[in-house]
Formats: structure tokens, C-alpha cells, sequence
């Protein structure tokens, strides 16, 4: 680990500003300007070199981050931040330098002169002043005053206690949090919420006390659900925004460590957090210069929200927090497991998602409806599609005209003209009972369609009621597979699609035998895993007035040429069946007409 973190902020090194306090990488293209984009560049890798120092670890170029520390907090350089103001981009940056000056004050805060120590102090203090968002911003300032604690800078503890209450009633049950009032449970709650969480538990527990153990119970908690998202060699589900900060995926398993909370036995922990790390090993999320790129398994601009610029994925550098332990501490010293055999299906209705465990843990697949997100640029495929694969990731749309362009995987799509398509966007009414999934939305006010999601692994099922005051034509898609492999065998007929390659195996079959199957090339660059992918996709035409739909859906990781491809609508031989339609209806609230076809 102490070398991957210097391989990856080497390459930086060139990038910096002649006074230190700029990492120019590229073009910025957030919402927020320049100063806010270079500062974001030069602060983020301080969530390695911080834990790296402070375990003991060497670095050369320490004097680099201090000159860019007096320079940037200078009212009078050239190079100066800028002062922070209310939700600021600044203040997100401000927590990765009192991670530092709590961690590693022998680095970045005593050699400084007098003066500089003054202006980072009073520029920092004036952060802890300003407006944050109500979500895990409210992080930032507490995180400051870890730092300027431990350095023996003065101020107020008791507006940080207040965000403090704040954040801990976004607390769900079950150790989930929200991340602020909203319905968003993804990767901020591992890498955001519980982590600045167990730093807070670690580093101030002894004058905090109370609130430092109900954080390590929650985190405790959590750990028990968080394992599900994970396959056995370390790949997490991709799903939900900030996918860019990559290896932050598995940071919460380094904040067990750090806090000292044994959610796990220790080698499991250290096991999840070396196999994630070893994951991302062999991805190409790196350019020819080494600096980690925009994107999730290559470089894809296309998948970055509007608050990415080029320095963001460095947050990823979160994952190193275990290398401020000691050499002893257990993490360390214990031998790493495996992951432990768990249960092929794990309901967590605090996400309203359930997660299904598939080819002996090789795949994790999570069905998901019960979240939106309308704000972050392709929210909607972001959070809204039906299931979410760590062989198969998810698309996002490559424009707004036809199925190719937008790569509807995983979603049902429905179209008034037969080109332009909406799929589930925001789902309404939601609940997960007894494993059921389900959701409603309402792509135009005189359409509304009710989504069930059922797991049954390796199948997942999809019922729609279709209530329409139009004519439309309907597109239901699969999984995205990559299409690059040129050893491959497709099927496509009424009412199934299919696609075997050595990339894995896609079935999509339509229950009631009133569709018709085809493949869909999607756009390049639209899938979070490869850039080029076939979707297996069933079409409908319907009528004004209420219609039912049904399908199975099956993928495999891996080539799956010695299946045979299914003939007529019935499931694809040598898998378990999907459940039929009776079983199926009898889960449905009130039933429906399946019964009797």
C-alpha cells in the first residue's frame, strides 16, 4: 500500500504551480472555477500522504505540499485559494488538510514559519464559518477542527458539536445513514458518512465519548450489510454517483481499522480492502502519464458529474487510511481471509435495494427501486434502473434519439413516437416487503407504471403494470455485454434475447410470450465497465388502457459456451427455472391476471 500511494502521487509532481499551491491536470470542467479546481488537485492526495506519514512511512516531496500550504492560505500570493465561502467546493478540500495537520503536524504544520502557520489557522478558521450542505459537508468543519486541535489553533467547539447532532439524525437504523435529508443511499454512506464518522470516533474520543461509540456501533453495523456489495475477488457494485472516486468504494473497511472496530474477524477486514485494491490493479483508469483519469473502469468522461474536475479522483486516496497503524496493530498482523460465505440474497431496505450473490460470489447483482437522484447529471441511470452487476455495471445515455444512444440496460423504456425514449426516472411509492421490490412512475401524467423486482438467484424477475392513456411501443433491456470478444453467439426471437461470449452470458425471457427479442449496439462509451457492449432487449407494442409484463433475467460473468440457447419463450436450459407466473402472482399485492395464462 505505502508504495501504490507514491505511484500514485509521483506523476503529479511535474503538474504542480511554480508556487506549490495549484495542481494543474488538465482542462477543468466542473461547476466550480479554477482556483477551487487546482486547490482540489493539490489537497486530495493528502488522504494518502497523511496516513503515510504517520505510520512512518517516507515521502521526498513533503516541502512541495507546505510550500503550496503557505502559498494557497496567503491573502497577498499570487496563488492564494481564495477565502472560502458558502457551499464551496473549498470547504470539501478543507478536510483532507485537517486530516493532515491531525495525522501528520511534523509534515505540514511545523516546519512552517510563524506567519504561515497564522494564515493556514485563520483560513481554515474562517472555513468553519461558512454554510455548508446539509448532507456529509457537515463533515468538513469537524474535520478541521480535528486538525487544528491537534496543533493547538483555538476556536468555538460549539458550532461543530451542532453539525455533529445534525449528522447523527440522518441516521437510519440498521447502521445506515442518509446522506442528508434525501433518499440517496450509495457510497457516501461508506466513504463519507461512516468514514469521517470513525475518524471523528478515533480522534476524539476522549472528550466525546458517547457519541464516539454510538458512531463505532453504527459502522459495526454496517459492516454486516456493506460485505454483500462486494464480490469474493473484491469487485464492488457500481451504482450511484462519484463512481469516478474508484478504490473509495472499499474505504470504509480502512476506517474499521483505524477506529479499531472489529465488525469482522481482522483478516476478513484486511481481506475486503487488499482485494479491492487489487481489483482496481488491473483496470485502465490510468493515462499514459499515470494520472487517474475521469471515469470508473476507463477513462469515460461522459459518467462524470458536473462537480468532477480533473483532480476528483483522487478522493479514491481515502482507501489508505490503515497505513497510519502501527506495524502491530491486528490489521496488520493478521493473515488475510477470504471472504466468507454469505447468504445468495440480503434484503437492506434502509437502501431499498436487495443484493444477490451469484456464481459462488463471483457476481453481486443489486436490484434497486427505491432511489432517484434528478440533480447529478444522468441521475436517472445512476440510481434508477432495476439492476445494477459488478460483471455488467450500467450505461448511461449517449444522447436522446433511439435505443442505441440510450443504452437502456437494465430499465424498461417506453416511447409515444418510436424514437425518443423514457425510461424509469423517478420512482415513486416504494417499499420492499418480504424481498419484493417495488416502485411506480409516471413518465407522462396519463402513463403510470407499477415495477415488482424479484431476486432469485441467478434469475431476477421484472413485472410491470402498464396503465396508458396512449398508444406506446416498449423496450425492455438486459445486461450490457461487452461486445468486443468476436467469439460470440446470439439469439434473438419472440419473447427472449441472448448473448454468450467469453465476456458472460445474457438472457433476457419474456414470461408472457407477447414480446419480441433483438439485440441493441448501444452507443460506444456508455457502459461504467467497457466502452463497447450488445444489450439483449425485448420490444412490445400496447395499446391505450392497463397491460401487464413479465420478464426473467439472467447473466453470468465468464464464457457460458456449453449452454445451449434457448428455443421458444421457456427459460434457457442447464440454469435453475425463474419462478413462473403463478408463483409470481401469488407475491403480488391484490394479484393480477398472470393466474390464468
Amino acid at each position: 500500500m505505502r508504495r501504490l500511494v507514491t505511484e500514485l502521487v509521483l506523476p503529479l509532481l511535474p503538474r504542480l504551480s511554480p508556487g506549490r499551491a495549484r495542481l494543474r491536470l488538465g482542462s477543468n470542467t466542473a461547476h466550480y472555477g479554477d482556483a477551487a479546481a487546482e486547490l482540489e488537485a493539490f489537497a486530495r492526495p493528502l488522504w494518502g500522504l497523511a496516513p503515510l506519514a504517520a505510520g512512518g512511512g517516507s515521502f521526498e516531496h513533503w516541502e512541495l505540499w507546505r510550500r503550496g500550504l503557505a502559498a494557497g492560505t496567503n491573502p497577498g500570493h499570487e496563488e492564494f485559494w481564495g477565502a472560502v465561502t458558502d457551499v464551496d467546493q473549498r470547504l470539501v478540500e478543507t478536510a483532507a488538510i485537517g486530516l493532515a495537520l491531525a495525522l501528520a503536524p511534523e509534515a505540514v504544520w511545523d516546519p512552517l514559519s510563524g506567519r504561515e502557520r497564522d494564515d493556514l489557522a485563520a483560513w481554515l478558521l474562517h472555513s468553519m464559518s461558512v454554510e455548508a450542505v446539509d448532507n456529509n459537508w457537515r463533515f468538513f468543519p469537524v474535520m478541521v477542527g480535528l486538525g487544528l486541535d491537534r496543533v493547538g489553533v483555538r476556536f468555538d467547539p460549539g458550532p461543530n458539536l451542532a453539525r455533529l447532532e445534525r449528522l447523527e439524525s440522518f441516521a437510519l437504523g440498521g447502521g445506515w445513514y442518509s446522506d442528508g435529508p434525501t433518499a440517496q443511499r450509495d457510497y457516501y454512506v461508506p466513504f463519507a458518512m461512516h468514514y469521517y464518522g470513525l475518524l471523528y470516533a478515533t480522534l476524539a474520543a476522549d472528550r466525546d465519548l458517547g457519541r464516539a461509540g454510538r458512531l463505532r456501533e453504527r459502522a459495526a453495523a454496517f459492516a454486516l450489510d456493506f460485505q454483500h456489495w462486494f464480490t469474493s475477488d473484491g469487485a464492488a457494485v457500481p451504482f450511484g454517483r462519484s463512481l469516478t472516486y474508484r478504490f473509495a468504494q472499499g474505504a470504509f473497511w480502512g476506517a474499521l481499522a483505524f477506529a479499531g472496530v472489529e465488525a469482522l474477524p481482522w483478516g476478513e477486514v484486511k481481506g475486503q480492502l487488499m482485494r479491492h485494491l487489487r481489483w482496481w490493479s488491473g483496470r485502465p483508469i490510468r493515462d499514459s502519464a499515470g494520472l487517474l483519469t475521469l471515469g470508473y473502469g476507463y477513462a469515460q468522461p461522459a459518467l462524470a458529474e458536473q462537480y468532477n474536475a480533473p483532480g476528483s479522483p483522487y478522493w479514491a486516496l481515502k482507501a489508505f487510511l490503515p497505513l497510519a497503524l502501527a506495524a502491530e496493530h491486528p490489521f496488520w498482523t493478521a493473515g488475510e481471509r477470504a471472504a466468507r460465505e454469505l447468504a445468495a440474497t440480503s434484503v437492506q431496505p434502509e437502501a431499498g435495494v436487495a443484493l444477490m450473490r451469484c456464481e459462488r460470489g463471483r457476481q453481486v447483482v443489486m436490484l434497486s427501486a427505491g432511489q432517484h437522484h434528478t440533480w447529478v447529471r444522468h441521475g436517472a441511470a445512476k440510481y434508477a434502473k432495476f439492476a445494477y452487476s459488478t460483471a455488467f455495471g450500467f450505461s448511461v445515455p449517449g444522447g436522446s434519439w433511439g435505443l442505441e444512444q440510450g443504452a437502456f440496460d437494465s430499465t424498461l423504456a417506453v416511447s409515444d413516437d418510436g424514437t425518443h425514449w423514457r425510461p424509469c426516472e423517478v420512482p415513486d411509492c416504494l417499499s420492499s416487503r418480504g424481498g419484493l421490490l417495488h416502485a411506480r412512475w409516471t413518465p407522462w401524467p396519463d402513463v403510470e407504471v407499477d415495477t415488482w423486482l424479484l431476486p432469485r438467484p441467478p434469475w431476477h424477475i421484472r413485472v410491470h403494470r402498464l396503465r396508458s392513456g396512449r398508444g406506446l411501443s416498449s423496450a425492455e433491456g438486459a445486461f450490457a455485454v461487452d461486445r468486443d470478444p468476436a467469439a460470440y453467439r446470439a439469439a434473438e426471437g419472440p419473447g427472449h434475447a441472448r448473448l454468450d461470449s467469453p465476456a458472460g452470458l445474457c438472457v433476457i425471457e419474456d414470461l408472457c410470450g407477447a414480446r419480441s427479442g433483438e439485440l441493441v449496439l448501444p452507443l460506444p462509451g456508455t457502459n461504467v465497465i467497457v466502452p463497447r457492449t450488445v444489450i439483449p432487449t425485448l420490444r412490445g407494442e400496447h395499446e391505450p388502457g392497463e397491460h401487464w409484463l413479465a420478464c426473467a433475467v439472467l447473466g453470468l460473468s465468464g464464457p457460458c459456451s456449453s449452454t445451449p440457447a434457448p428455443s421458444g419463450t421457456g427459460p434457457a436450459s442447464g440454469w435453475p427455472e425463474p419462478p413462473g407466473l403463478e408463483e409470481i402472482s401469488a407475491l403480488l399485492p391484490g394479484g393480477h391476471p398472470f393466474g390464468d395464462r
